[in-house]
């Protein structure tokens, strides 16, 4: 990390995206250091099994559900890094499957380092993100900080009737993810300057690509539980809805749709930190398959910034659930697998 301006906005910064969460089981231990006790009926959903969002009944027919998702820089592109955090964080409103109403900016940049244009680029980028979702940034909050920080606190509105959570996975059910894994191998070849001009643009396509099908997914009685998959990884993203939902969680390695470039920089070792850790905190869950060589497992693991949906849905609807991503131009969501009676995760 550097203290000042090259050019490199991840020259900043100690981690980027999603990478920077805290580690599952290490949020887990402080978040139980402050219990949340007497919740109202109208909570409909909290801080319990690392939901998406917040949720507050306010009528019969309407619920507000609220998030809020910041990190430091995954790109250099100042508009790119704005355009990448406003993404990701209404992505959690999508993922509730409720539809965004306006959003607050979060804002903390070295004010003695990074030039104001590129500062307002940032912004700029955040805004053309709120603008293709349909909604206005309202306001927000501003500090100088050590590194830059950016990203938003999304509101957003749902029928009580039509949330989807991460709990509500069903026997049987079947599971599709919606873009293909590797954001967080990219990110760290691009730090050591090997990613590729090609794969640059597929990074920055499908970390700005917003989660939009999760509105139309919320309607489908079929369609049990949602999520997205960011910081923790398929895996541990997975295993979130098998422990919410008191099951296990069967996936085919084959059908995971996982970025070519991706694969090259992980089978040479180019990974983040943050597989590493996840894999520390949530292995001993996981059962692979005696072929699943280090690199798919670093995959597995994989921080996604801005990933994909985790749709756990009965098989007939299984047409129905494709046909809404494909309209919306996720054409690489694949089934990956189903939820089955036990507990944990087995990937073969």
């Amino acid at each position: 990390m550097t203290t000042s301006y090259n050019g490199r906005l991840t020259s900043l910064s100690h981690g980027g995206g999603c990478g920077c969460k805290i580690a599952p089981g290490v949020l887990s231990d402080i978040l139980k250091a402050a219990p949340m006790r007497n919740l109202p009926a109208a909570l409909l959903a909290g801080s319990d099994n690392n939901e998406d969002a917040a949720v507050y009944q306010i009528n019969e027919n309407q619920a507000i559900v609220a998030t809020t998702d910041f990190f430091m820089p995954i790109v250099d592109d100042p508009f790119e890094f704005g355009r990448i955090a406003a993404t990701n964080a209404i992505s959690d409103i999508y993922a509730m499957g409720a539809q965004p109403l306006f959003a607050l900016a979060l804002l903390g940049m070295p004010m003695q380092i990074l030039p104001l244009e590129v500062i307002r680029q940032v912004t700029s980028g955040g805004g053309s993100v709120c603008n293709d979702a349909g909604i206005m940034i309202a306001g927000g909050h501003s500090i100088d900080t050590v590194e830059p920080i950016y990203g938003l606190v999304a509101i957003g509105v749902v029928d009580p009737k039509k949330l989807k959570r991460n709990n509500g996975a069903r026997a049987g059910d079947s599971i599709i993810l919606s873009k293909p894994l590797g954001i967080g191998i990219l990110s760290a070849a691009l730090k050591q300057e090997v990613l590729s001009e090609e794969g640059y643009q597929e990074m920055i396509a499908l970390t700005t690509k917003l989660n939009k099908p999760g509105v139309a997914l919320s309607q489908l009685d079929g369609v049990h539980a949602l999520t997205d998959v960011t910081g923790f990884g398929l895996a541990g993203h997975l295993l979130e809805i098998a422990r919410g939902s008191h099951l296990k969680a069967q996936v085919n390695w084959h059908a995971i749709p996982v970025i070519q470039e991706a694969v090259e920089h992980v089978k040479a070792d180019i990974f983040t930190g943050a597989s590493t850790r996840n894999w520390a905190d949530y292995g001993n869950e996981i059962e692979l398959a005696s072929d699943i060589a280090l690199w798919q497992q670093n995959v597995l693991t994989d921080p996604q910034t801005s990933g994909g949906l985790l749709i756990s849905y009965a098989p007939e609807q299984e047409a129905e659930v494709l046909a809404i991503l494909n309209a919306d131009g996720f054409n690489s969501a694949q089934k990956i697998g189903q939820f089955v009676s036990g507990k944990g995760l087995s990937v073969d």
